[in-house]
């Protein structure tokens, strides 16, 4: 069952974790408000729960979106990861690429305002 709050868009960018003073090079699939599913990169060996930072730049930009992250989950090819924390320029691109790919403001706008509510209890 997928108990998914937040809608998600498909997303192709290479990306950087970091962690535990480590950088893992790697690759966004997907993206949502709350956060991201990344290929697993081929030297990772860390746990659920851990935590991170992930980088990657918006396409042919140079903008670079910074999340701080926990990994949520895991599966052979791929890591879960959830957005912990996110600087306020990141978070408004991140707003306006999914509202781009969603095509749907008033969505967008009720997940934000599930976000700020979740975030607060």
């Amino acid at each position: 069952m997928d108990n998914r709050r937040f809608s998600r868009i498909l997303f192709s960018s290479e990306a950087a974790l970091e962690q535990d003073q480590q950088v893992f090079h790697t690759s966004v699939l997907d993206l949502s408000l709350k956060g991201a599913l990344i290929s697993r990169p081929a030297a990772w060996s860390g746990i659920v729960g851990s935590h991170g930072v992930l980088r990657f730049k918006l396409d042919q930009s140079e903008l670079e979106l910074v999340m701080e992250v926990a990994i949520a989950h895991t599966h052979e090819q791929t890591l879960g990861l959830r957005c912990e924390r996110i600087d306020i320029d990141s978070a408004s691109h991140l707003r306006r690429l999914l509202e781009l790919n969603l095509g749907d403001a008033d969505l967008l706008s009720r997940e934000l305002s599930e976000l700020s509510n979740h975030s607060l209890s």
